[in-house]
């Protein structure tokens, strides 16, 4: 049975499926979206179509792992997301808000997530109650495992966001196609966003990353992982978090649906990569990051870390010229 795919180099592009056995070569193909689009014509699962296909083995410490998505046109990416999601997400959000106002009445950010526990999850007839959505970027803003989350040098801030995400081909009719899951780090700039919460926006344009598993099939309803930061080769710190249905307060087909009823969102051939939020942070506990820190997130059922070290970008800004 395979679980997963994984995207390597090993001087030219690969495929290999993650087996009982051992991560062995998917013949034929180079990338995963190149197998997806063969499942999606042939109306075979990712999966089944793998397994068809299974070559020699691959020994995944001696190749470069890549995301496990990716597009040729970076343009033709979309990375998105989610918040106020999980049961739990809104105390470290409403902290950040609550600073920002004198009276104890409910910040907006606790409205739109008790929104979401009343009705994010309705009956499979029904339509839930729409999530907050953010944009994050295309296919460039996607690091690779182990390379660097460079927040840009006017940042306030950079800190981990343990997510899943859920990763879309749009088919040729115009149907968004679940492929699978990954294991992520939204990353995000909380000081910006504490400032005030309609900066929301500008503090997710900040690259994210993704774990190497493209996770196939159903994600189970409890997933439980830890998040860690390591700085000089110590872990400085470190926290369980949650996820999958069980521990969010909307349903994965409520916060697709919201996602994809937007006709802009469903362009033949576009893949889309939408985080699906968190209820765990080391802002809301007041840990300062530093560049060098390296971001450490796993959680089964993915075999693979995500891991990725922080870096500060030139800041210079470029001037607008007037033709």
């Amino acid at each position: 049975m395979i679980a997963s795919l994984v995207q390597f180099d090993d001087g030219a592009r690969g495929v290999a499926a993650m087996t009982s056995d051992g991560a062995r070569r998917v013949i034929g193909v180079s990338t995963v979206l190149e197998l997806a689009e063969l499942a999606v014509q042939s109306e075979i699962g990712l999966a089944a179509l793998a397994e068809t296909r299974l070559g020699d083995a691959v020994d995944l410490a001696s190749v470069r792992l890549l995301v496990p998505i990716d597009h040729v046109d970076d343009a033709h990416l979309l990375v998105s997301g989610t918040g106020l999601t999980h049961l739990g997400s809104a105390e470290g959000r409403d902290q950040m808000h609550r600073s920002a106002v004198e009276n104890p009445a409910p910040t907006d950010s606790m409205k739109m997530f008790l929104m979401g526990v009343d009705g994010g999850k309705p009956a499979a007839s029904g339509e839930g109650v729409q999530p907050e959505w953010f944009y994050k970027g295309d296919g460039a803003i996607l690091a690779a495992p182990g390379d660097e989350l460079t927040m840009p040098g006017f940042a306030l801030d950079g800190g981990e966001e343990p997510e899943i995400a859920g990763v879309y081909l749009i088919d040729a009719n115009g149907a968004p196609v679940r492929i699978g899951f990954a294991l992520g780090n939204e990353f995000s700039d909380h000081v910006t966003e504490r400032g005030n919460y309609l900066w929301l926006a500008h503090s997710k344009l900040r690259p994210a990353s993704l774990g190497p598993e493209l996770l196939l099939g159903e994600l189970p309803a409890d997933v439980r992982g830890t998040s860690r930061i390591v700085r000089d080769g110590a872990t400085v710190w470190e926290k369980p978090f949650l996820s999958g249905e069980a521990n969010m307060s909307h349903s994965i087909a409520n916060l697709e649906h919201h996602h994809f009823k937007y006709a802009g969102f469903r362009r033949p051939g576009d893949v889309h990569v939408h985080f699906f939020g968190t209820a765990t942070l080391s802002f809301s506990e007041g840990f300062q990051t530093q560049p060098g820190d390296v971001f450490e997130i796993e959680a089964a059922p993915f075999t693979l870390p995500v891991r990725n070290p922080l870096a500060v970008g030139e800041d210079a800004v470029p001037q607008v010229r007037t033709l």
